[in-house]
C-alpha cells in the first residue's frame, strides 16, 4: 500500500516540478499567436477552453490503454508500478509535451511533418506512411473490441458485424464534423467518467481491506514471460505511447496560449499514468496474486471481464454502468480520433485544405475501406503489430524532441535518454518477439542495446553537424 501511495505522489510531483523543467527547455513564448487563432477554419483549427481541451486530450490518449494495458502489465507484479511512474514522468510526459508544442510552433502540423523538420525528409516520408498505418490499426483495434462486447450485451440479432457497422458510422461522423460539434461536446463527459471510475476503484481498494503489495523487482508473471522488453511494450499508454503524438496535434490546433501546453499535454499524460497505476494495483490486490489474476483473465475472456467484476464489486450498479462506459465508449472515442488524425496527416502531406466537406470525404472514405478490411483479420494479430509500432513511433518522436533541444542548445538529454531507452525497447522487442524475428534473447538483447548506443552516437554526430551549419 505504501509503495502505491508513494507512486501516486511521485506522479503528481513529476507534474508540478519536472514538467516545468521540460517547459523551460522547450522555450515557452506566450506572445506567439497560436494556430487556433491565426489559422482558424471552423473545422480543425477551433479555439476551445483549456479545461475542455485537457479532457479531450486525456480521453484521446487514454481510451482503454491505461486500463487494459495496465491490467495486462500487472501480471508481472508491482514492478509495473515503477515503469508507470518513471515512464510517465521522464518519457511519456516529455514525449506528449513536445509532440503537442512542436505542432503548435509549426502551424498545428501533424507529427510526420514535425519529425521531418528536425530529422530530415527521409524520416518525414517514413513517418507519413508509418503513422497512418498505426492510426488505422488503432481505429481497427478500437472497433473490434467494443463491437464484440456490445454483441454480448444485446439480443443475438445484433451480432458483432452489426455493431461494427454502427461504430463505423459514428467514426465517419466524428472524422468529418468540425471538432467542436461532436468530439468537443461528448469527450469531456466521457473523460470525467473515466477519472471518476478510477478514483472510485482506488477508494474501494484502499478502504475495502484489499492488500496492495509493495514494489519488488521480482518477475511474478504466471507464465514467466520476461520483464524486458515485454512489459515495456505491454504497458504503453500508461507510461509512453507513440499514438499520443498523433493525437496531440489535434489539440495543438485548439489551444489559445502556449502556457496551456504544460497542463494539457504533460498533464494529461500524468493523469493517464495515475489511472494506469490505479488499475494495475487494483488488478493485483483484487485477485490476491498475479497467478490468480492470470487464471481469471484466461478463464473469463481477458481484461474486459476484470474491469467489469472489479467495478461492480467495488462500486455496485453505478460501477457496472461506468465499467460498460469504460470498456465500450472509451475505446470508441480513441478510435474515432485515430481516423481523424489519419485524415489530417494525409491532408498535411498533400497540402489538401480540409474546409470543404467534399475534401474531407475524399480522404476519409478510403481510410474506412482499409479499416473495414482489416476488421476481418484476427484481433490478436492486429494488436501485436500495433503494440510494437506504437512504441517505435514514440522512439522517433523522442529523437525529434532531442534534436530540437540540441539545435536550441538546450539540455537535450531530457529527451535523448528516454529516446535511447525506447530505441532499446523497440529494437529488442522486434528481434525476440514471436511476431518479430524470433531471435534468441542471448543474441537479441545485446544487439538491441548496441543498436540503441549506435543511435545515440549517430544522433550526437548529426546534431553537431547541424549546429555547425547554422553558425
Amino acid at each position: 500500500m505504501v509503495s502505491f501511495l508513494l507512486s501516486i505522489v511521485a506522479l503528481l510531483l513529476g507534474y508540478f516540478f519536472y514538467s516545468k523543467i521540460v517547459e523551460k527547455a522547450f522555450g515557452l513564448d506566450d506572445s506567439i499567436e497560436t494556430p487556433a487563432i491565426r489559422l482558424a477554419d471552423g473545422v480543425d483549427f477551433v479555439a476551445m477552453p483549456s479545461w475542455k481541451i485537457f479532457l479531450i486530450q486525456f480521453l484521446n490518449i487514454a481510451g482503454l490503454g491505461p486500463i487494459f494495458g495496465a491490467i495486462a502489465g500487472a501480471l508481472w507484479g508491482p514492478v509495473a508500478f515503477l515503469w508507470i511512474v518513471f515512464g510517465s514522468i521522464f518519457a511519456g510526459g516529455v514525449h506528449d509535451y513536445f509532440s503537442g508544442m512542436l505542432s503548435v510552433r509549426h502551424d498545428g502540423a501533424s507529427i510526420p511533418e514535425v519529425v521531418g523538420k528536425y530529422l530530415g525528409s527521409g524520416f518525414k516520408n517514413f513517418m507519413r506512411v508509418f503513422s497512418v498505418i498505426v492510426l488505422i490499426l488503432v481505429g481497427v483495434v478500437f472497433i473490434l473490441g467494443p463491437a464484440e462486447l456490445l454483441a454480448g450485451l444485446t439480443p443475438t440479432k445484433f451480432n458483432t458485424a452489426f455493431w461494427v457497422y454502427i461504430i463505423f458510422a459514428y467514426y465517419i461522423l466524428a472524422t468529418l464534423l468540425p471538432i467542436d460539434k461532436l468530439i468537443g461536446k461528448i469527450y469531456p463527459l466521457f473523460g470525467i467518467c473515466l477519472l471518476i471510475m478510477a478514483i472510485g476503484v482506488s477508494g474501494g481498494i484502499i478502504f475495502g481491506g484489499y492488500h496492495i503489495p509493495e514494489i519488488t523487482l521480482a518477475n511474478l508473471h504466471p507464465n514467466n514471460l520476461p520483464i524486458w522488453p515485454l512489459m515495456f511494450v505491454t504497458i504503453a499508454c500508461g507510461a509512453i505511447s507513440g499514438f499520443h503524438s498523433t493525437q496531440s496535434p489535434m489539440m495543438a490546433r485548439c489551444i489559445t496560449s502556449e502556457k496551456q501546453g504544460r497542463s494539457i499535454f504533460y498533464g494529461a499524460m500524468i493523469a493517464e499514468g495515475i489511472v494506469a497505476l490505479i488499475w494495475a494495483a487494483a488488478a493485483i490486490a483484487f485477485f490476491g496474486s498475479t497467478g490468480e489474476l492470470g487464471s481469471q483473465m484466461s478463464a473469463n475472456g481477458g481484461q474486459g471481464w476484470v474491469v467489469n467484476i472489479i467495478s461492480t464489486t467495488l462500486l455496485g450498479k453505478v460501477g457496472g454502468a461506468l465499467a460498460i462506459l469504460g470498456v465500450i465508449a472509451c475505446p470508441i472515442t480513441s478510435g474515432d480520433t485515430a481516423f481523424r488524425s489519419a485524415r489530417l496527416t494525409i491532408a498535411d502531406f498533400l497540402n489538401y485544405k480540409q474546409g470543404p466537406i467534399k475534401n474531407r470525404l475524399v480522404l476519409t472514405l478510403p481510410l474506412f475501406v482499409i479499416g473495414f478490411i482489416l476488421t476481418k483479420i484476427d484481433f490478436n494479430i492486429v494488436w501485436r503489430y500495433f503494440a510494437w509500432s506504437n512504441q517505435t513511433l514514440a522512439m522517433i518522436v523522442l529523437w525529434t524532441a532531442a534534436m530540437y533541444l540540441a539545435l536550441r542548445k538546450q539540455f537535450h538529454w531530457i529527451a535523448t535518454v528516454p529516446a535511447v531507452f525506447m530505441t532499446a525497447v523497440s529494437t529488442t522487442y522486434l528481434l525476440v518477439a514471436p511476431e518479430g524475428f524470433k531471435v534468441s534473447p542471448s543474441i537479441g538483447y545485446p544487439v538491441g542495446i548496441l543498436i540503441s548506443i549506435g543511435s545515440l552516437i549517430l544522433f550526437l554526430i548529426v546534431a553537431k553537424k547541424k549546429i555547425e551549419l547554422e553558425k
